[in-house]
């Protein structure tokens, strides 16, 4: 079991998606992410086993690797495919409640932006780390963060801007957030913002990097 479960994560490292996937070369007509994790569920390892001992350690080292430096955007995504590949094998086991999610990630890129890299980056990692992701798009204006929390009460909420001149709109989405929906947790993110501009605008959190999104995530879960 450990072995195969060792198997599926190096396959989310390495952005190996399935056996007819030619990446990485050194994996060639391997089987992948896809295989093996249907392999593990066949073999009767739990479905949670799979997500939290399989895909999430994968992806942890993927999210640690890119805020090192270590691998890029690219690589990134192979990992983030990989993992959702596996994933279909796992969502009737979210649909029936066999299988839990850590909790709901609610993200956007704010009113006036139009950029969704870092934004998607972010939504991949977090996803791969067991949570729901609703991701609401680009250019949210306030309502429609305060909509989707009345829909998923409890959430945790994503802020992303690319731009000095859209980033300033943080400051009114997280202020109408904490009066429509107190007690809402908020970080945020994107290339201009820093940590300084996140205690300006009475944010909760804020990250650099995909990784530190997840480890702040998983903090208020512990």
């Amino acid at each position: 079991m450990e072995e195969l479960l060792h198997r599926i994560a190096h396959c989310v490292e390495f952005g190996k998606i399935n056996k007819i996937s030619p990446y990485p070369p050194d994996m060639k007509e391997q089987d992948g992410a896809d295989e093996l994790t249907k392999s593990a569920l066949d073999k009767g390892i739990s479905p949670n086993d799979v997500l939290t001992r399989g895909l999430v350690v994968g992806m942890e080292k993927v999210g640690v690797k890119f805020r090192e430096n270590k691998v890029f955007v690219p690589q990134v995504l192979m990992s983030a495919k990989a993992m959702s590949t596996a994933m279909q094998h796992l969502k009737p086991y979210f649909q029936s409640g066999a299988v839990k999610r850590k909790g709901t990630f609610i993200i956007g890129t704010v009113v006036g932006d139009l950029h969704d890299i870092g934004k998607n980056l972010v939504s991949m990692m977090v996803e791969g780390n067991g949570w729901e992701v609703v991701d609401l798009g680009i250019d949210v204006k306030v309502e429609k963060f305060i909509a989707a929390l009345k829909e998923h009460p409890g959430s945790v909420v994503g802020l992303s801007a690319l731009l000095t001149t859209t980033m300033v709109n943080m400051e009114q989405i997280v202020k109408e957030l904490q009066v429509q929906v107190p007690g809402t947790r908020i970080l945020i993110g994107g290339a201009p913002v820093t940590d300084e501009f996140r205690k300006k605008i009475g944010a909760d959190f804020y990250s650099p990097d995909p990784q530190g999104a997840v480890e702040y995530l998983n903090r208020l879960i512990a």
